[in-house]
């Protein structure tokens, strides 16, 4: 059984409020709490390893457990980016062509291994371990490309943001309109879901003197809680209903 969501415009909207969040969330936990990046880095992939875990072991798609897993990715990539990038001193650009090479060994070793990279299969362990794993690091990589778009590249928080959402627009043309690879395709727009949100997170968090919304890590977080909160409980009844539907038809 595929333990995975239907990739629709609702998963993306998801995906990028999940995203967002685990930049706030990591930002809280790191800077805001004044926790550090090694110590935060250290309780976030802890709290990834504890979701993978149950992710790996449960036996059907849960969107609470699945977005829960998400979310752990995200902080878990915020904090591991800066504690690279800040740290340990490598800098935004460095720490992002390290972590690019790394995403692109993990997808070529999928390929080579699985022969697909397919995301509508995923239904054993050794490819669900590889999913997460590509998921994790490109959260990661999303974290540093947001930072160096926001604070190198003189774009600034909207800039980069802007950046980034013309090209998720020109791979969402290039899904309907050309005969690219819909795989492809969903890694690029995955990728790229990272450093939009890591971008958006700094306009909801930053003040207004450096171009951001000022809501700050706590109010940007409790908000962006609140919409993944309802975003999964649609998608948690959407699929009892699904399920009592195919219940009833073979009956």
């Amino acid at each position: 059984m595929n333990k995975l969501p239907q990739i629709t415009a609702f998963f993306w909207i998801m995906k990028i409020c999940a995203t967002t969040l685990g930049e706030t969330a990591g930002d809280l936990l790191s800077m805001t709490l004044n926790v550090g990046y090694a110590v935060s880095s250290l309780i976030l992939i802890g709290v990834f390893l504890t979701t993978l875990v149950s992710q790996l072991i449960s036996k059907s798609y849960h969107p609470l457990l699945y977005w829960t897993v998400i979310l752990s990715t995200s902080t878990a990539g915020t904090t591991m980016s800066d504690y690279m990038d800040r740290t340990l001193g490598l800098g935004y650009a460095v720490g992002s062509m390290i972590l690019a090479t790394i995403l692109l060994a993990i997808l070529a070793f999928w390929r080579f291994s699985v022969g697909s990279l397919s995301v509508s299969n995923v239904k054993t362990p050794k490819i669900e371990l590889l999913y997460w794993t590509a998921i994790l690091f490109s959260n990661t990589l999303g974290t540093a490309l947001g930072d160096f778009l926001a604070d190198s590249s003189g774009l600034g928080f909207a800039g980069g943001s802007l950046l980034i959402a013309a090209l998720l627009t020109l791979v969402l043309a290039a899904y309907y309109y050309t005969q690219i690879s819909q795989v492809m395709l969903f890694w690029i727009a995955f990728v790229l879901t990272r450093p939009f949100g890591a971008t958006l997170g700094d306009i909801l968090t930053k003040p207004h003197a450096k171009g951001g919304l000022d809501f700050g890590t706590i109010g940007s977080s409790i908000v962006l809680v609140s919409i993944l909160g309802v975003c999964i409980i649609f998608t948690t009844l959407k699929q009892k209903k699904l399920i009592v539907a195919r219940t009833s038809n073979d009956e």
